[in-house]
């Protein structure tokens, strides 16, 4: 069982959510909003999930400035000291560094979880139990795992991690990372039976990251360097704002995980989505007898296999006569789409 007096998680919660609009939106982007009708954000479901195998005293976020007020709003138990506010965004592996450096400072024999702030899980025991798994895995050398979430259909819309053998709930060596595929790739994958979605969650020691940066992304390395020298002082802030922006902008995947020998998997099916699409919220939504997926104050009339999603306070809405189409209103903007239409919606919307 891994100690966890040294385990953190960091929660990376700066994305601007432009893929379910109009409810997540650059103002107000998906990780804080309830997506789902339970009462509670995606942030705060992910900080949840979390507090089997992480005391909240050692959570951190890692978010924009223009965020920072709503993190600690919806977490006032995280410590304010713990949440991290990037000037500009540069994807993922400035953001896990600056994490890392930060933990490092205050803890060097850290166990690290990072996870994004935006997904769901519904199978939150047996989560639980492969990350435990994870950080004990990591606490004896210099390992990486990553979780996995074994496929149960051909998914095109997610990463893909290889791994050496097929093992659910065992940690093994990954082979390769794939990008998203297309269906027939997809299908290959799934009967593989080793291939894993990549979920993005990621353990490791604060120690093992720092040396992976270090040898695989050195010019974010450097520049974290510079910065921890500032850490604890008054001229932190500062030395944040003259160093990060200066920070490639790539992904840990493209920075670290596809160069670096020492990466494992642990996977399961946890119920896991990215809830990246409106499909995707409609499918873990409960259904009426006609397939439609309702939340807020909406009345539907002869409609079937439509999601409607209403914020909440807001006019109530009179749907009748539709057939799998989306209807969202949220912020003044109103949205009706066919389903099947819903990978335009983003183009629809630029010139607004």
């Amino acid at each position: 069982m891994a100690d966890n007096t040294h385990t953190h998680l960091v929660i990376m919660a700066g994305g601007i959510g432009s893929r379910l609009w109009p409810l997540s939106t650059p103002e107000h982007p998906k990780q804080f909003i309830d997506v789902l009708g339970t009462g509670k954000s995606l942030l705060q479901m992910t900080v949840e999930r979390f507090l089997p195998v992480c005391d909240i005293g050692r959570f951190w976020v890692v978010t924009s400035e223009r965020y920072a007020g709503m993190v600690a709003e919806q977490l006032p138990s995280v410590p304010r000291e713990h949440i991290l506010q990037e000037p500009v965004a540069r994807n993922t592996a400035p953001c896990i560094a600056y994490a890392s450096w930060k933990i490092y400072a205050e803890d060097p024999e850290a166990n690290i979880i990072v996870t994004p702030s935006d997904a769901l899980v519904t199978g939150v025991d047996a989560f639980v139990e492969i990350v435990r798994k994870a950080l004990s895995y990591t606490e004896e050398g210099e390992r990486i795992v990553t979780i996995g979430i074994t496929p149960d259909r051909p998914e095109t819309g997610y990463g893909y991690i290889c791994a050496e053998s097929g093992k659910e709930r065992e940690v093994v060596r990954v082979s390769a990372f794939r990008e998203k595929p297309d269906i027939e790739t997809a299908k290959g994958y799934l009967a593989a039976g080793n291939y894993y979605w990549n979920a993005g969650i990621f353990v490791w020691r604060a120690s093992t990251i720092l040396s992976q940066m270090r040898r695989y992304a050195p010019g974010i390395a450097v520049l974290m360097e510079r910065m921890s020298e500032s850490f604890g002082a008054d001229g932190e802030r500062a030395a944040l704002h003259e160093y990060f922006p200066q920070c490639e902008s790539i992904s840990i995947d493209y920075a670290v995980m596809e160069k670096s020998d020492s990466i494992y998997v642990i996977s399961d099916n946890v119920g896991w989505s990215d809830l990246g699409s409106w499909s995707a919220v409609r499918d873990h939504l409960p259904h009426d007898s006609n397939g439609n997926a309702v939340v807020g104050d909406v009345l539907l009339s002869d409609c079937r296999n439509c999601v409607a999603h209403v914020e909440k306070g807001g006019r109530r809405i009179v749907v009748n006569g539709l057939d799998s189409c989306i209807i969202s209103e949220h912020d003044g903007f109103l949205l009706v789409s066919s389903i099947s239409q819903e990978q335009h919606i983003k183009e629809a919307v630029k010139s607004l």
